[in-house]
Protein backbone atom coordinates (compact mmCIF):
# COMPACT_ATOMS: atom_id res chain seq x y z
CA UNK A 1 0.00 0.00 0.00
CA UNK A 2 2.60 2.11 1.12
CA UNK A 3 4.48 1.61 -2.47
CA UNK A 4 1.48 1.95 -4.45
CA UNK A 5 0.82 5.74 -2.85
CA UNK A 6 4.13 7.02 -2.87
CA UNK A 7 4.00 5.51 -6.78
CA UNK A 8 0.98 7.62 -7.06
CA UNK A 9 2.35 10.72 -5.32
CA UNK A 10 5.10 10.71 -7.93
CA UNK A 11 2.91 10.54 -11.14
CA UNK A 12 1.10 13.27 -9.61
CA UNK A 13 4.25 15.88 -11.02
CA UNK A 14 3.78 14.95 -14.41
CA UNK A 15 -0.03 15.71 -13.94
CA UNK A 16 0.51 19.26 -11.53
CA UNK A 17 3.06 20.15 -14.76
CA UNK A 18 0.03 19.77 -16.90
CA UNK A 19 -2.44 21.37 -14.99
CA UNK A 20 -0.09 24.25 -14.57
CA UNK A 21 0.99 24.59 -18.23
CA UNK A 22 -3.51 24.63 -18.72
CA UNK A 23 -3.85 27.14 -16.10
CA UNK A 24 -1.31 29.45 -17.63
CA UNK A 25 -2.37 28.84 -21.29
CA UNK A 26 -5.85 29.70 -20.61
CA UNK A 27 -4.66 33.06 -19.08
CA UNK A 28 -2.62 34.08 -22.16
CA UNK A 29 -5.03 32.48 -24.89
CA UNK A 30 -8.25 34.49 -23.15
CA UNK A 31 -8.81 37.71 -24.94
CA UNK A 32 -7.21 40.67 -24.10
CA UNK A 33 -3.76 42.29 -22.71
CA UNK A 34 -3.99 41.28 -18.87
CA UNK A 35 -1.60 44.42 -18.23
CA UNK A 36 -4.35 46.46 -19.46
CA UNK A 37 -7.21 45.12 -17.92
CA UNK A 38 -5.71 45.51 -14.80
CA UNK A 39 -4.44 49.10 -15.41
CA UNK A 40 -7.88 49.71 -16.32
CA UNK A 41 -8.35 50.13 -20.23
CA UNK A 42 -9.58 47.62 -22.89
CA UNK A 43 -5.81 47.65 -24.93
CA UNK A 44 -3.05 49.87 -25.10
CA UNK A 45 -3.51 53.69 -25.63
CA UNK A 46 -7.77 53.28 -24.99
CA UNK A 47 -9.23 55.54 -21.58
CA UNK A 48 -11.60 55.18 -19.23
CA UNK A 49 -13.50 57.18 -17.89
CA UNK A 50 -11.49 57.59 -14.85
CA UNK A 51 -8.10 57.82 -16.19
CA UNK A 52 -5.95 57.50 -19.04
CA UNK A 53 -2.81 55.49 -19.08
CA UNK A 54 -0.25 55.95 -21.48
CA UNK A 55 2.25 53.69 -23.19
CA UNK A 56 5.00 54.15 -20.97
CA UNK A 57 2.56 53.19 -17.93
CA UNK A 58 1.31 50.75 -19.68
CA UNK A 59 4.85 49.10 -20.35
CA UNK A 60 5.58 49.33 -16.40
CA UNK A 61 2.75 47.36 -15.72
CA UNK A 62 3.80 44.51 -18.39
CA UNK A 63 7.09 44.78 -16.59
CA UNK A 64 5.69 43.90 -13.18
CA UNK A 65 3.33 41.28 -14.68
CA UNK A 66 6.76 40.09 -16.37
CA UNK A 67 4.62 40.20 -20.20
CA UNK A 68 7.63 41.56 -21.48
CA UNK A 69 9.49 38.44 -21.10
CA UNK A 70 9.24 35.20 -23.00
CA UNK A 71 6.26 32.78 -22.50
CA UNK A 72 8.55 30.17 -21.18
CA UNK A 73 9.82 32.36 -18.36
CA UNK A 74 6.60 34.04 -17.68
CA UNK A 75 5.49 30.52 -17.16
CA UNK A 76 8.53 29.22 -15.11
CA UNK A 77 8.18 32.72 -12.77
CA UNK A 78 4.00 32.18 -12.35
CA UNK A 79 5.28 28.53 -11.27
CA UNK A 80 8.01 29.50 -8.94
CA UNK A 81 5.45 31.79 -7.04
CA UNK A 82 2.85 29.03 -6.57
CA UNK A 83 4.78 26.91 -5.72
CA UNK A 84 5.70 28.92 -2.85
CA UNK A 85 1.85 29.58 -2.10
CA UNK A 86 1.53 33.21 -3.80
CA UNK A 87 -1.04 33.32 -6.65
CA UNK A 88 -0.46 37.28 -6.77
CA UNK A 89 -2.96 39.73 -6.57
CA UNK A 90 -6.12 39.56 -7.72
CA UNK A 91 -7.12 42.78 -10.56
CA UNK A 92 -10.02 43.42 -8.90
CA UNK A 93 -8.95 44.85 -5.37
CA UNK A 94 -5.23 44.30 -5.60
CA UNK A 95 -5.78 41.66 -2.36
CA UNK A 96 -3.67 38.97 -2.83
CA UNK A 97 -5.60 36.26 -4.01
CA UNK A 98 -4.90 33.54 -1.59
CA UNK A 99 -6.20 35.65 1.10
CA UNK A 100 -9.58 36.03 -0.38
CA UNK A 101 -9.71 32.31 -0.98
CA UNK A 102 -9.07 31.80 2.75
CA UNK A 103 -11.63 34.25 3.36
CA UNK A 104 -14.43 32.50 1.53
CA UNK A 105 -12.92 28.67 1.86
CA UNK A 106 -14.82 28.31 5.37
CA UNK A 107 -18.71 28.81 4.32
CA UNK A 108 -18.08 27.06 1.15
CA UNK A 109 -16.19 23.98 2.63
CA UNK A 110 -19.23 23.55 5.62
CA UNK A 111 -22.03 23.89 3.03
CA UNK A 112 -20.36 21.46 0.65
CA UNK A 113 -19.32 18.70 3.51
CA UNK A 114 -22.94 19.05 4.98
CA UNK A 115 -24.68 18.67 1.61
CA UNK A 116 -22.33 15.59 0.92
CA UNK A 117 -23.06 14.26 4.97
CA UNK A 118 -26.99 14.35 4.11
CA UNK A 119 -26.71 13.34 0.62
CA UNK A 120 -24.97 10.01 1.01
CA UNK A 121 -26.69 9.57 4.62
CA UNK A 122 -29.95 9.81 2.56
CA UNK A 123 -29.09 8.11 -0.36
CA UNK A 124 -27.38 4.88 0.13
CA UNK A 125 -29.80 3.52 2.04
CA UNK A 126 -32.84 4.66 -0.49
CA UNK A 127 -30.39 2.67 -3.29
CA UNK A 128 -30.34 -0.38 -0.84
CA UNK A 129 -34.04 -0.67 -0.46
CA UNK A 130 -34.96 -0.28 -4.10
CA UNK A 131 -32.29 -2.71 -4.81
CA UNK A 132 -33.47 -5.21 -2.19
CA UNK A 133 -36.94 -4.63 -3.23
CA UNK A 134 -36.87 -4.11 -7.31
CA UNK A 135 -40.48 -3.64 -8.72
CA UNK A 136 -42.52 -2.78 -5.71
CA UNK A 137 -44.64 0.07 -5.50
CA UNK A 138 -42.44 1.56 -3.38
CA UNK A 139 -39.34 1.24 -5.59
CA UNK A 140 -41.10 2.49 -8.73
CA UNK A 141 -42.44 5.55 -6.68
CA UNK A 142 -38.56 6.38 -5.23
CA UNK A 143 -37.32 5.80 -9.26
CA UNK A 144 -39.71 8.23 -10.63
CA UNK A 145 -38.92 10.46 -7.54
CA UNK A 146 -35.07 10.68 -8.17
CA UNK A 147 -35.42 10.80 -11.98
CA UNK A 148 -37.18 14.00 -11.43
CA UNK A 149 -35.35 15.23 -8.93
CA UNK A 150 -32.00 14.78 -10.94
CA UNK A 151 -33.81 16.04 -13.99
CA UNK A 152 -34.61 19.76 -12.57
CA UNK A 153 -32.33 21.73 -13.79
CA UNK A 154 -30.70 23.67 -11.01
CA UNK A 155 -31.00 27.62 -11.81
CA UNK A 156 -34.47 26.62 -12.49
CA UNK A 157 -35.44 25.27 -9.66
CA UNK A 158 -33.50 28.31 -7.24
CA UNK A 159 -35.30 30.41 -9.43
CA UNK A 160 -38.63 28.67 -8.93
CA UNK A 161 -37.74 28.83 -4.49
CA UNK A 162 -37.03 32.00 -4.62
CA UNK A 163 -39.91 33.29 -5.86
CA UNK A 164 -42.41 31.16 -4.28
CA UNK A 165 -40.78 30.43 -0.74
CA UNK A 166 -38.73 33.66 -0.08
CA UNK A 167 -41.92 36.49 -1.52
CA UNK A 168 -43.81 37.77 0.78
CA UNK A 169 -46.32 37.53 -2.51
CA UNK A 170 -46.54 33.77 -1.87
CA UNK A 171 -44.85 32.16 0.73
CA UNK A 172 -41.66 34.10 3.23
CA UNK A 173 -40.35 31.11 4.68
CA UNK A 174 -36.75 31.73 3.92
CA UNK A 175 -34.38 34.99 3.37
CA UNK A 176 -33.24 36.07 -0.31
CA UNK A 177 -29.67 36.51 0.31
CA UNK A 178 -26.68 36.19 2.22
CA UNK A 179 -26.16 33.89 5.06
CA UNK A 180 -26.99 35.60 8.02
CA UNK A 181 -28.78 38.62 9.10
CA UNK A 182 -27.92 42.40 9.70
CA UNK A 183 -28.11 41.82 13.66
CA UNK A 184 -25.98 38.39 13.23
CA UNK A 185 -23.71 40.05 15.87
CA UNK A 186 -25.85 41.31 18.63
CA UNK A 187 -27.52 37.49 18.75
CA UNK A 188 -26.74 34.83 21.47
CA UNK A 189 -24.39 31.91 20.32
CA UNK A 190 -27.75 29.88 19.62
CA UNK A 191 -29.63 32.70 18.16
CA UNK A 192 -26.68 32.66 15.56
CA UNK A 193 -27.07 29.05 15.26
CA UNK A 194 -30.26 29.26 13.84
CA UNK A 195 -30.43 32.51 12.00
CA UNK A 196 -27.34 31.16 9.80
CA UNK A 197 -29.39 27.43 9.60
CA UNK A 198 -32.58 29.48 8.35
CA UNK A 199 -30.38 31.22 6.05
CA UNK A 200 -28.40 28.32 4.70
CA UNK A 201 -31.71 25.51 4.84
CA UNK A 202 -32.86 25.80 1.19
CA UNK A 203 -29.73 26.69 -0.29
CA UNK A 204 -28.52 23.37 1.20
CA UNK A 205 -31.60 21.81 -0.18
CA UNK A 206 -31.21 23.38 -3.79
CA UNK A 207 -27.77 22.29 -3.85
CA UNK A 208 -28.06 18.25 -2.91
CA UNK A 209 -31.10 17.42 -4.28
CA UNK A 210 -29.18 16.46 -7.36
CA UNK A 211 -26.67 14.99 -5.81
CA UNK A 212 -29.00 12.60 -3.34
CA UNK A 213 -30.98 11.84 -6.33
CA UNK A 214 -28.11 10.72 -8.80
CA UNK A 215 -26.15 8.39 -5.76
CA UNK A 216 -29.29 6.33 -4.85
CA UNK A 217 -29.46 5.63 -9.04
CA UNK A 218 -25.72 4.25 -8.32
CA UNK A 219 -26.22 2.50 -5.52
CA UNK A 220 -28.93 0.48 -7.14
CA UNK A 221 -27.80 -0.22 -9.91
CA UNK A 222 -24.28 -1.22 -8.23
CA UNK A 223 -26.70 -3.48 -5.57
CA UNK A 224 -28.54 -4.62 -8.29
CA UNK A 225 -25.43 -6.05 -10.18
CA UNK A 226 -24.03 -7.43 -7.09
CA UNK A 227 -27.51 -9.44 -5.56
CA UNK A 228 -27.15 -11.01 -8.83
CA UNK A 229 -23.58 -12.51 -8.52
CA UNK A 230 -22.66 -16.33 -7.36
CA UNK A 231 -21.01 -15.57 -4.18
CA UNK A 232 -24.79 -14.04 -2.70
CA UNK A 233 -26.41 -17.10 -3.78
CA UNK A 234 -24.34 -19.47 -2.19
CA UNK A 235 -24.62 -17.31 1.27
CA UNK A 236 -28.35 -17.65 1.02
CA UNK A 237 -27.85 -21.19 0.28
CA UNK A 238 -25.91 -21.64 3.28
CA UNK A 239 -28.92 -20.38 5.35
CA UNK A 240 -27.69 -16.93 6.19
CA UNK A 241 -30.41 -14.05 7.34
CA UNK A 242 -31.19 -11.96 4.28
CA UNK A 243 -29.92 -8.73 6.60
CA UNK A 244 -26.22 -10.79 6.50
CA UNK A 245 -26.48 -11.45 3.09
CA UNK A 246 -26.79 -8.25 2.49
CA UNK A 247 -25.35 -5.82 4.64
CA UNK A 248 -22.36 -8.32 4.78
CA UNK A 249 -21.59 -9.27 1.75
CA UNK A 250 -23.87 -7.50 -1.05
CA UNK A 251 -23.61 -3.77 0.40
CA UNK A 252 -19.51 -3.85 0.99
CA UNK A 253 -19.16 -5.15 -2.32
CA UNK A 254 -21.34 -2.09 -4.13
CA UNK A 255 -19.24 0.25 -2.63
CA UNK A 256 -17.01 1.29 -5.58
CA UNK A 257 -19.12 3.12 -8.14
CA UNK A 258 -20.13 5.12 -4.98
CA UNK A 259 -16.29 5.43 -3.77
CA UNK A 260 -15.61 6.51 -6.98
CA UNK A 261 -17.98 9.47 -6.44
CA UNK A 262 -16.24 10.61 -3.77
CA UNK A 263 -13.21 11.76 -6.01
CA UNK A 264 -15.06 14.20 -6.99
CA UNK A 265 -16.03 15.92 -3.66
CA UNK A 266 -12.80 17.75 -2.75
CA UNK A 267 -12.78 19.78 -5.81
CA UNK A 268 -16.39 20.86 -5.27
CA UNK A 269 -15.00 22.03 -1.62
CA UNK A 270 -13.30 24.92 -3.50
CA UNK A 271 -15.06 25.24 -6.43
CA UNK A 272 -18.38 25.85 -4.49
CA UNK A 273 -21.71 26.11 -6.09
CA UNK A 274 -21.72 29.07 -8.50
CA UNK A 275 -25.03 28.71 -9.25
CA UNK A 276 -26.72 28.56 -5.86
CA UNK A 277 -23.97 30.97 -4.10
CA UNK A 278 -24.79 33.11 -7.40
CA UNK A 279 -28.44 32.87 -6.57
CA UNK A 280 -29.12 33.30 -3.30
CA UNK A 281 -25.90 36.30 -2.57
CA UNK A 282 -23.68 33.70 -0.60
CA UNK A 283 -19.95 34.88 -0.30
CA UNK A 284 -18.63 31.90 -1.15
CA UNK A 285 -15.68 30.60 -3.25
CA UNK A 286 -18.76 29.42 -6.55
CA UNK A 287 -19.42 33.32 -6.11
CA UNK A 288 -15.85 33.95 -6.27
CA UNK A 289 -15.40 32.07 -8.97
CA UNK A 290 -18.32 33.85 -10.78
CA UNK A 291 -16.80 37.15 -9.89
CA UNK A 292 -13.41 36.38 -11.50
CA UNK A 293 -14.54 35.17 -14.92
CA UNK A 294 -16.96 38.05 -14.95
CA UNK A 295 -14.15 40.50 -13.92
CA UNK A 296 -11.93 38.41 -16.12
CA UNK A 297 -9.84 38.48 -12.86
CA UNK A 298 -7.11 35.86 -14.56
CA UNK A 299 -4.59 35.34 -11.24
CA UNK A 300 -8.01 34.15 -9.38
CA UNK A 301 -9.33 31.96 -12.20
CA UNK A 302 -5.53 30.56 -12.46
CA UNK A 303 -5.43 30.05 -8.98
CA UNK A 304 -8.94 28.30 -8.48
CA UNK A 305 -8.17 26.05 -11.39
CA UNK A 306 -4.79 25.32 -10.09
CA UNK A 307 -5.97 24.22 -6.50
CA UNK A 308 -9.01 22.67 -7.76
CA UNK A 309 -6.69 20.14 -10.19
CA UNK A 310 -4.84 19.33 -7.03
CA UNK A 311 -7.51 18.52 -4.90
CA UNK A 312 -9.34 16.41 -7.85
CA UNK A 313 -5.69 14.35 -7.98
CA UNK A 314 -6.36 14.15 -3.94
CA UNK A 315 -9.36 13.13 -4.12
CA UNK A 316 -8.48 9.99 -7.02
CA UNK A 317 -5.76 8.88 -4.99
CA UNK A 318 -8.20 8.68 -1.83
CA UNK A 319 -10.99 6.52 -3.84
CA UNK A 320 -8.28 4.49 -4.93
CA UNK A 321 -7.26 3.71 -0.76
CA UNK A 322 -10.96 3.41 0.08
CA UNK A 323 -10.98 0.86 -2.95
CA UNK A 324 -9.23 -2.06 -1.20
CA UNK A 325 -10.69 -0.83 2.26
CA UNK A 326 -14.26 -1.51 1.03
CA UNK A 327 -12.95 -4.67 -0.99
CA UNK A 328 -9.84 -6.35 0.22
CA UNK A 329 -9.35 -8.12 -2.84
CA UNK A 330 -8.45 -5.37 -4.57
CA UNK A 331 -4.57 -5.63 -4.51
CA UNK A 332 -1.54 -3.02 -5.51
CA UNK A 333 1.17 -4.88 -5.90
CA UNK A 334 1.29 -8.58 -8.18
CA UNK A 335 0.61 -11.01 -5.82
CA UNK A 336 3.13 -14.09 -6.47
CA UNK A 337 2.50 -17.27 -7.83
Amino acid sequence: MIEYIIKRVLLFIPTMIAITIIAFGISRLAPGDPAAIKAGVASEGSQNQNSVINAKSLEEWRKQMHLDKPILTQYGLWLMDILQLDFGKSFKDSRPVLDKIVERFPLTIIMNLVAVVLAYIIAVPIGVYSATHPNTTLDKILSIFTFAMYSLPTVWTATLAITFLCSTEFLYLFPTSGFRSDDFSMLSFPEQVIDITWHLLLPMLIYTYGSFAFISRQMRSAMLETVRQDYIRTARAKGLSEKVVIMKHAFRNSLIPIITLLAGILPQLIGGSVIVESKFSIPGMGKLSFEALNDRDYPMIMAIFTISGVLTLAGILLSDILYSIADPRIAYTKKSS
